[in-house]
């Protein structure tokens, strides 16, 4: 008979059960890189084919109820409660709002540290619009990216940027109703190739603060220098109360659009470790955002989405594995090698067989990646798309 894989006690089960993975919209459409975009026929065109593609991935996953929203890509012209109503008939709620403060070509000096008032005026507007979006749908966030930098020394006042950004940040954060966070994302480098206005967790901790009590920092795994200790930043938010949530995705040098654990699976083991060890401090399930952030270019998207929560589940499923009572103890004693083994040997288990029962015990497809591939999803969703593309005017051969 094959092996079920370890065995993960019901209460763990259940913690996994509660995993809740927010998806992009902007993750199904095509996309591409700096020089180009890279085009594929099942890709989403429009907003109603990201929420098919996301609802595809719920259905597969059981894991992805809700789908965060680019304004400026999603709804520059569109009706809330439309897009609320569209989700809900498949089944999604509509997660984070994420304002466009960075494409506009007002924005190529900056937009909330801009020199210029009136740009700063104009994204802070755009913010605030955003909120409303949020207000509108029952949003439970909103994700700013502020891209603001300079690429010359001298050519712009840092700490006056600094003081206008904090401004802008609590006008938000006060526009927004009580049910709503304010998530302050970091980014060490990019665009910008001097220096970034919100560089780092520290950075972004100080805006947070500044903002007002539902203000936190939301940490993007792809975006630290290299070699940096993530979990250390996530074990030192979540203590300070001020871990607001997560963009999930991988990369090897400076970007970052690649799966979950496709580069370093360990790293995000000790990330979702280091939020086990947090909720048992806390006593409960932290008050946290879930969020993938990937664009993917080369591999099918739906598939790469099925992917990363696939291994979020399984990362997660480990980590709950590490008995933080031996843990403990051997850290009590000094006992390095035995506290490292707790974790080496969690994440040497291999859950999959466990995590396929358990899916079956919820009436989900046990290998959601082959039941997706089985589906023949990707062949139907290209012969409805393609011809809309090629009739706007797209590149298509």
């Amino acid at each position: 008979m094959p092996s079920t894989g370890p065995n993960i006690a019901p209460e763990k089960l259940a913690r996994l059960g509660r995993l809740s993975i927010e998806l992009p919209s902007w993750g199904f459409a095509d996309t591409g890189t700096r020089f180009g975009k890279f085009l594929q026929d099942a890709a989403a065109l429009t907003l109603e084919d990201k929420l098919d593609d996301a609802a595809q991935v719920h259905k597969l996953t059981g894991a992805c109820p809700s789908v965060a929203i680019h304004v400026l890509w999603d709804l520059a012209d569109g009706d809330a409660r439309a897009l609320m109503s569209a989700a809900q008939s498949r089944g999604l709620r509509i997660g984070s709002i994420n304002p466009n403060i960075f494409q506009d070509q007002c924005y190529k000096h900056g937009s909330i540290a801009n020199e210029d008032a009136s740009v700063r005026r104009r994204a802070i507007d755009h913010m605030l619009a955003s909120v409303e979006v949020g207000r509108a749908v029952g949003s439970t966030a909103l994700a700013p990216w502020i891209a603001d930098g300079t690429n010359y020394p001298g050519q712009g006042s840092i700490a006056r940027r600094k003081r206008w950004i904090g401004e802008a940040l609590r006008e938000v954060h006060d526009a927004m109703p009580a049910s709503m966070q304010l998530l302050v994302e970091y980014k060490p480098f990019e665009p910008a190739f001097y220096h970034t206005d919100v560089a780092d967790w520290g950075m972004a901790y100080v805006f947070a603060k500044h903002a007002g009590a539902r203000a936190k920092v939301l940490v993007d795994t792809g975006h630290h220098l290299l070699g940096q200790n993530i979990e250390h930043i996530v074990s030192f938010l979540a203590d300070e109360g001020m871990l607001g949530g997560f963009h999930f995705n991988d990369r090897h040098y400076a970007d970052d659009d690649l799966t979950m654990g496709s580069i370093d699976p360990y790293r995000t083991f000790r990330i979702m470790l280091a939020i086990c060890e947090a909720e048992r401090a806390l006593g409960r399930d932290l008050p946290i955002e879930f969020m993938v952030d990937q664009s993917h270019n080369m591999k099918p998207k739906v598939e790469a989405m099925v992917q990363t929560v696939m291994t979020a589940q399984e990362l997660f499923a480990k980590a709950l594995l590490v008995d933080l009572d031996a843990l403990d103890a051997a850290r009590g004693r000094n006992d390095i090698v035995a506290a490292e083994e707790c974790l080496r040997g969690a994440f040497a288990t291999d859950v999959r067989a466990a995590l396929a029962a358990w899916r079956g015990a919820r009436g989900l497809p046990r290998d959601p990646l082959a039941a997706h591939r089985e589906s023949g999803y990707e062949a139907r969703a290209a012969a409805a798309r393609l011809p809309r593309k090629r009739a706007s005017g797209g590149s298509y051969a």
